[in-house]
């Protein structure tokens, strides 16, 4: 996994799926994702149930994280990706993202549903991922 030139030296990244509340909670703070922070123990519970959690720790702070969920034969959902409003443009999402993509490379269909804001978009794009719309494909939802 390459690693952007300006990104901090004392990064570390972990597959650990027991990550402390705590850290959690801060992390999904500060992305505004309150739908999670509103219930701690459900995000805690979906965390420690998904097939996998890749994150990035600076220390003690977790400033990173990708969950993943699904067969690992046939499909994943890349659930979750997040950076530390302190940490983006380093890269971090990106090596987040491209671990996954290398360690699913077996899986045929690698699936993410995500704001359509022009930076969203082009951070994907950037990373090798495709709309759906490019691909005849629609996507549908109930939340």
């Amino acid at each position: 996994m390459e690693l952007e030139n300006n990104m901090p030296h004392n990064i570390v990244f972990s597959a650990e799926k027991n990550i402390p509340l705590n850290n959690l909670m801060e992390l999904y703070t500060d992305a505004g994702w309150t739908s999670y922070t509103k219930h701690p123990e459900t995000l805690l519970s979906g965390l420690q149930s998904s097939l996998y959690v890749y994150s990035a720790w600076d220390n003690e702070l977790l400033i990173g994280l990708i969950r993943v969920i699904g067969d690992d034969y046939t499909i994943i959902y890349i659930q979750d990706i997040l950076v530390h409003s302190q940490y983006r443009r380093y890269g971090i999402g990106s090596s987040l993202l491209n671990h996954i993509v290398q360690k699913y490379s077996h899986i045929r269909q690698i699936v993410l549903l995500t704001d359509a804001k022009n930076d969203t978009i082009k951070f994907y794009e950037k990373n090798g991922l495709k709309k759906t719309d490019t691909l005849s494909l629609i996507s549908f939802i109930r939340i």
